[in-house]
């Protein structure tokens, strides 16, 4: 199916879980316990903080009461500090921090790393584009936090070649093509002594589901896509 067409990741995923359900339907049991893993040690999942005004922010933090872990986007050098300050005067929970490519100098994503360290990040994730490999790969050596690849990192292939410029890498099954590939990422990541976190874009809980299945073997979580979906209904 894969190689059918190089895109449609997400379409390609959809059937992979589709054909990933139908098996353990059949065999009656969830996939973690399929691949042996441990549900016990699956990670809490953090719950998504997007680039915002300060009034925004601090009306958004009224949702993540439930949740262990926030996760804050950043990446513009105007308002990088702005939001993690808002974010800490409500709360002293553990932050992930996602940069989004968003800086282009390594010396400012190196200062930034060691203020976010001081602020009780756990990582610090993709912080320039994916096209700066020597630059990130001189982040990662010298980083207090652990520095994770996602744009630079949606194939199996991709895994290896980020081996060297980053800690470890996010694996998101609708970049993939789905929980078979996933797996071997995830297989190949720890080979290599790579972290590893499982990601999601905004999904549906199906998708979501599919990717928890991988969780007890990941460091840490990020599967909030479908809390982020807002529907909207109109009266015919």
């Amino acid at each position: 199916m894969d190689g059918v067409d190089a895109k449609n990741t997400a379409a390609k995923a959809s059937v992979d879980i589709a054909l990933h359900d139908l098996v353990g339907k059949i065999m009656k049991q969830p996939w973690h316990k399929i691949w042996g893993f441990n549900a016990d040690r699956t990670p809490l999942t953090s719950f998504t903080i997007g680039i915002d005004t300060k009034e925004v922010v601090l009306e958004k933090m009224k949702e993540t009461e439930p949740f262990k872990v926030i996760k804050i986007k950043i990446g513009r050098e105007e308002s990088d500090k702005m939001m993690v300050e808002t974010v800490r005067s409500q709360t002293d929970k553990p932050l992930t921090i996602d940069a989004n490519q968003g800086w282009k100098d390594k010396q400012y994503a190196l200062d930034m790393a060691h203020y976010l360290k001081e602020k009780g990040a756990l990582f610090l994730e993709q912080p320039m584009p994916k096209e700066m490999p020597d630059e990130m790969a001189w982040l990662t050596e010298r980083s207090p936090l652990p520095i994770i690849g996602d744009e630079s990192v949606q194939r199996l292939a991709d895994v290896k070649k980020a081996h060297g410029v980053y800690h470890g890498i996010n694996i998101k099954l609708m970049k993939c093509t789905g929980m078979r590939e996933a797996h071997k990422m995830l297989t190949l990541a720890r080979a290599l002594d790579m972290k590893v976190m499982i990601g999601c874009m905004t999904e549906t809980s199906c998708a979501v589901s599919a990717a928890a299945q991988l969780s007890p073997m990941m460091d840490w979580a990020d599967l909030d896509g479908n809390l982020l979906i807002k529907t909207m209904c109109t009266k015919a």
